[in-house]
């Protein structure tokens, strides 16, 4: 291996002379106030960069040093200036890294955002298979589990490198160290030639997926994971104190009905609980486990509680309570011990873990906290999203997809009225309420008319489901549990029947997505993302239905997320001359931005013209971004 320690600037310059793929990787250390915290020194905002590899070639590579405690050290602001015009900034040099969203937290902290083109390899792992028809999860996809795998060489652990010290206090010119630094570039720069080699030859697409999406995305997420969001921590402890002092209330309550005092536990699902409903009272078993046992889930709570309504009403201000204590202990678990645990001392902010290949349809998830399971801004009536809010002088910005999964349906099944509707800047509720109640179009949209919001649920309902082959049972228990509306068999079976007829084209799709998926094997979304479906030919209905779903879903939801994706990769290309703006987090199709109050019109020009961009030359149908303002994210105004 051809591995140097470089400190000279010349020596830099002459050994980058002339590359156009670099491959680089920073090695960091916690601050001196922040050396005893665990992982610190992934943490942008308690520790530095230490020193960067660069490898321009297999088996080649330097290590720079930058703030090393021993040795000696190359001039920081030289090397930053060098490495910025020469690297980060060069949109003629790809830039290949390992987890690039690491990296770019560090680098965006230096007032620095890669620009394309960019590659993550472990993006590129994740995108490659590792048996047949089996995509790598992002842990089979570290380095060193990648490399002795791949290339047939052994890494050394962190752990026995620095034998219980941080990096910085190592000596970048002894073997161990050096080595350890430069494999680290090295042989990502290898990876990107060989995952390249392997898409070129089995899966062409998904090398324009790396570098058109998920690369640009890890930068994004590198920036969101630097920002984080404010927290008004002050609200949050007033509400742990107002939801204890609830739950104690609410299980006094309980235990009053009941005549005796009940184990509930956290969330009311103990054995004691189902003791009592279905030994005690009696009542009906309406929903079972995946194992066959009574349930007594939110479901199961609302099924029961419309039982009781007709053969037990008695029960029903106990069912009531039971469900209003679940909701208080999900706001006190999840929503305010669940987040304060992640509030940064530092920043005072939550900065959450986002991954972008965190589902298989290529959707965000995210952890420490979850971001994903924030309530929507039209179901937040406990108030979760006051608890985050802009800085002083800032407002935060939130732009949306307004209806993006329905309109990549409607590109998908060509349906002429659903094309009509969004061409037109039409409301696809009142399309779909005028088809399936045979009504004119006006009647639908009129508010005043008959049955009109009962209808518009119904209608919006379907539309939510349709495309993913739903069914009358399953129209019926979704009106039922996320409407609160109790709707027969054979009216969800008419509804059905209706909207197909209405949309000819949607059956039509459908069948032709569930045929090609059968001969296929995979489903794919628009950027050509593929997803193997396992048991779509298998002879067990219950199986081959669920993969079918899964066919219909993955090219509308899957499409959506790289939609979602696409625009980050074009705001990525702009952001660095609008430092002004920074965003903070993502959630489902949403992504919430932090700007000056003097900044919001210029911000919204240029989010809102990212998010609306044409994405692929034959996707027709208009992509529509709806942007809201305010200091808190659960009283945002929408903007005009």
């Amino acid at each position: 291996m051809d591995y140097q320690y470089v400190t000279d600037i010349h020596h830099i310059k002459k050994y980058l002379a002339g590359a156009m793929e670099i491959a680089f990787d920073f090695e960091t250390a916690p601050a001196k106030n922040h050396r005893q915290i665990p992982f610190a020194a992934l943490d942008p905002h308690r520790s530095e960069i230490v020193g960067i590899s660069l490898s321009v070639k297999p088996a080649s590579a330097i290590y720079i040093p930058l703030r090393h405690q021993r040795g000696k050290n190359a001039n920081i602001p030289a090397v930053m200036k060098l490495l910025k015009e020469r690297l980060f900034e060069n949109s003629s040099v790809v830039k290949i890294a390992h987890n690039l969203s690491f990296e770019t937290m560090f680098l965006y902290k230096e007032g620095i955002v890669p620009k394309a083109p960019l590659y993550d390899t472990i993006a590129a792992a994740q995108l490659t298979l590792k048996a047949e028809k089996e995509f790598r999860s992002l842990s089979d996809s570290g380095l060193k589990t990648l490399v002795p795998e791949l290339l047939g060489v052994d890494l050394p652990a962190f752990a026995d490198v620095t034998q219980g010290r941080h990096f910085d206090e190592l000596n970048p010119e002894e073997g161990a160290a050096l080595h350890y630094a430069c494999a680290d570039s090295d042989y990502a720069f290898q990876l990107y030639h060989l995952f390249n080699d392997w898409f070129r030859r089995y899966l062409p697409r998904h090398e324009e997926v790396v570098r058109n999406l998920e690369s640009p995305t890890a930068v994004f997420v590198g920036m969101m994971k630097h920002n984080g969001i404010a927290v008004d921590t002050l609200l949050m402890y007033q509400k742990q104190l107002a939801a204890e002092e609830k739950l104690t209330e609410l299980r006094d309550t309980i235990n009053a009905i009941a005549g005796r005092e009940l184990n509930i536990g956290a969330n009311a699902s103990t054995a004691d609980f189902k003791k009592f409903l279905y030994e005690e009272q009696k009542l009906p078993v309406l929903k079972t486990t995946v194992k066959f046992k009574e349930a007594a889930d939110d479901e199961a709570l609302i099924l029961l509680k419309s039982y009781c309504k007709k053969e037990k009403p008695e029960m029903v201000p106990f069912l009531e309570a039971v469900q209003e204590y679940r909701k208080w202990s999900k706001l006190k678990s999840t929503y305010i011990d669940g987040i304060l645990a992640f509030v940064n001392s530092v920043t005072s902010r939550v900065h959450p873990d986002f991954f972008s290949l965190g589902t298989e349809t290529g959707r965000f998830a995210s952890r420490k906290p979850n971001a994903q399971n924030w309530p929507r801004k039209d179901n937040d009536p406990i108030g979760i999203r006051n608890f985050f809010c802009a800085k002083d002088g800032h407002v935060l910005l939130d732009f949306d997809f307004s209806q993006i999964e329905l309109r990549v349906g409607a590109y998908y099944c060509r349906d002429a009225r659903m094309l009509d509707t969004y061409k037109s800047g039409g409301d696809i509720h009142a399309q779909t309420t005028a088809v399936i109640y045979n009504i004119p179009f006006q009647e639908a949209m009129d508010k005043n008319a008959a049955h009109y919001k009962e209808r518009r649920s119904i209608a919006k309902n379907c539309n939510f489901g349709v495309f993913y082959g739903l069914f009358p049972k399953g129209l019926q228990r979704n009106l039922q549990f996320k409407a609160g509306l109790d709707t027969t068999l054979t009216e969800c079976e008419e509804i059905i029947r209706n909207l197909k007829a209405g949309y000819p084209e949607l059956t039509r799709w459908q069948n032709e997505t569930k045929k090609r998926a059968g001969f296929q094997e995979y489903s794919e979304t628009a950027f050509g993302r593929r997803r193997y479906l396992k048991g779509i030919n298998s002879r067990d209905w219950g199986v081959k239905s669920y993969w079918e779903r899964c066919a219909l879903n993955t090219p509308i939801q899957g499409t959506a997320a790289d939609i979602l994706k696409r625009a980050m990769a074009i705001m990525v290309a702009g952001l660095s001359t609008r430092p002004y703006i920074k965003p903070l987090v993502t959630i489902h199709d949403e992504i919430v931005f932090e700007v000056p109050v003097d900044k919001v019109d210029e911000a919204t020009a240029f989010i809102k013209a990212c998010m609306e961009q044409r994405i692929l030359a034959e996707f027709d149908v208009p992509i529509v971004a709806e942007g809201a303002v305010g200091l808190r994210f659960g009283e945002l105004e929408e903007l005009a």
